[in-house]
């Protein structure tokens, strides 16, 4: 599970990202990188970016197993 909260907080990151560009200077990285917003590689990109996001909502509310998984490293 550890590795799992670890690919989703990077996801999340890079989807903050994406979305900080998009709402400061109007640039999709994401999209331009992969052809545009509506390209199909673009499209899965943000569709695994929100399944993360999904994935981590169990730590906002229980904290604790999001913790106890990360002090057994």
């Amino acid at each position: 599970m550890q590795i799992l909260y670890k690919v989703c907080l990077a996801l999340l990151i890079i989807g903050g990202i994406n979305w900080g560009l998009i709402g400061l200077i109007q640039f999709d990285l994401v999209g331009w990188l992969f052809g545009g917003s509506a390209s199909l590689l673009a499209r899965i990109i943000f569709t695994v970016v929100g399944a993360a996001a999904l994935c981590a909502i169990p730590c906002l509310f229980n904290c604790q197993s999001c913790s106890d998984s990360q002090n057994k490293e």
